[in-house]
């Protein structure tokens, strides 16, 4: 060969140019990306979250066979093997029934998470650092048991069985770690019954979700506005404004020692006592009156404590933080309302 020299490579653009008018055309074409997206929620179907009900049918349902199951495979090849070199028409015998067997546990694996019905139930909100209980609603319509079911997601999983024709919520404890909305993200249901030889799966995403509100700060302070000994729901001395001025219907959120016992006591319904002073005094919790040393997680933390407060003294009360604002207002759906603000303040979502 001749050093120094080497042989003429011909120019490389016009090769790659090829490639990339055929990508450019496939990408162009009306059904590519179309035909991406089926392909993704065909294998694994965890895209956004599906409407429901969510029903399992074959295209959506995944058989392999379990360890167990590898195993028994083995097994059967290794007498297979011992047969045919010994010629034992036994064996022969005993491999196919076991072989039989095994298939038709793959067909009963099949048939028992066919056909079933997946809905999100309901799901109370937390506070975070709390255990959210995520529920699905799975519905047996056909005639037959559904035994050894098992469903997972996150960190939970629970093992249930369904009879025929019945309806059954499928509680899933999650632990939560910070504020904002806790979605269920991909589920699976799986089952390996009857003899655990496969395993067979479906993949959902189910439209779930818990909303998580900020966890109340400990041994806050006081209320604005108020005492320590009033904050701390202690009694404080009567004033002229704390005149009793009447009754209305019990909420879960007022302070036990608000509640008409007497009148409960007599056979009537459960009232919380309404007094001038706690009518005409209204706390106006505010984002921007928190001491700036704090940072927004802790800033929301006091807010959640105090709301809390606030509710159990009876008081009304309002909500201003930096995009939201709730007006004054009392009881048990009024302290969900500026709770859920809390939560949902920034947006921070936990995926």
């Amino acid at each position: 060969g001749c050093a120094g020299t080497s042989p003429a490579v011909p120019p490389a653009t016009p090769r790659r140019a090829m490639p990339r008018r055929i990508a450019s055309v496939l990408t162009a074409a009306p059904g590519a990306a179309r035909l991406g997206r089926l392909l993704d929620r065909r294998l694994s179907r965890a895209g956004v979250p599906e409407a429901a009900p969510i029903e399992l049918t074959r295209r959506h349902i995944y058989m392999l066979p379990s360890r167990s199951g590898l195993v028994f495979a083995l097994a059967l090849l290794v007498m297979l093997i011992a047969s045919i070199n010994y010629d034992l028409g036994l064996g022969y015998g005993l491999v196919f029934v076991l072989f039989g067997t095994g298939t038709a546990s793959t067909l009963h694996a099949y048939r028992n998470i066919s056909g079933l019905r997946l809905r999100p139930g309901r799901c109370d909100p937390v506070f975070a650092g709390d255990t959210a209980c995520l529920r699905i609603v799975v519905d047996n319509p056909r005639a037959a048991r559904r035994p050894a079911l098992r469903i997972m997601l996150r960190d939970a999983q629970a093992g249930f069985g369904l009879g025929a024709g019945e309806t059954l919520s499928v509680e899933l404890a999650c632990a939560t770690s910070r504020r904002g909305r806790l979605w269920a993200g991909r589920t699976v249901l799986e089952t390996r019954w009857p003899l655990g030889l496969v395993r067979a799966w479906s993949v959902f995403v189910p439209d779930l979700s818990c909303v998580v509100h900020p966890a109340p700060e400990k041994n806050a302070p006081p209320l604005p506005g108020t005492s320590a000994a009033e904050g701390s729901g202690a009694p404080s001395a009567g004033t002229g404004d704390d005149d009793f001025a009447g009754l209305r219907p019990h909420q879960r959120a007022d302070s036990p020692r608000h509640v008409a016992w007497k009148v409960f006591a007599r056979g009537g319904p459960l009232m919380t006592k309404q007094f001038a002073g706690q009518q005409g005094r209204e706390l106006a919790l505010d984002w921007a009156s928190l001491p700036s040393r704090l940072d927004v997680e802790q800033r929301l933390s006091r807010l959640s404590a105090w709301l809390l407060e606030a509710a159990r003294s009876g008081r009304p009360y309002s909500l201003t933080l930096p995009a939201t604002r709730v007006a004054r207002g009392s009881g048990r759906d009024h302290l969900y309302r500026c709770l859920d603000a809390l939560a949902h303040h920034g947006e921070a979502d936990e995926t």
